[in-house]
């Protein structure tokens, strides 16, 4: 299985072991947007993993579709957090 294949799969299993996605999709907005909407607001931004790295590490306010807020979760693991973002940028 190529490392890509695998990098993928690690993704998925970490968006369900983190109850991601409870609010958001690949390619559907939920109450949070779509990873494909994420993908293309950080494209070809040379900051765009940093801002994402900040993002799943100090546990923001979000404002959600339905106009309500909350605290996004922040995301420990180290390994899991780099894969999911090189993930999230793929799309």
């Amino acid at each position: 299985m190529p490392a890509a294949a695998q990098d993928a799969e690690a993704a998925l299993k970490t968006l369900k072991a983190e109850n991601c996605t409870k609010c958001h999709s690949v390619d559907k907005s939920k109450k949070g947007p779509s990873y494909q909407k994420v993908a293309a607001k950080y494209k070809g931004k040379a900051d765009g993993e940093a801002k994402l790295e900040t993002f799943l590490t100090s546990n923001p306010k979000v404002k959600l579709d339905d106009g309500s807020e909350e605290e996004h979760k922040v995301l420990k693991d180290d390994k899991a957090r780099a894969n999911l973002i090189k993930w999230v940028l793929s799309q």
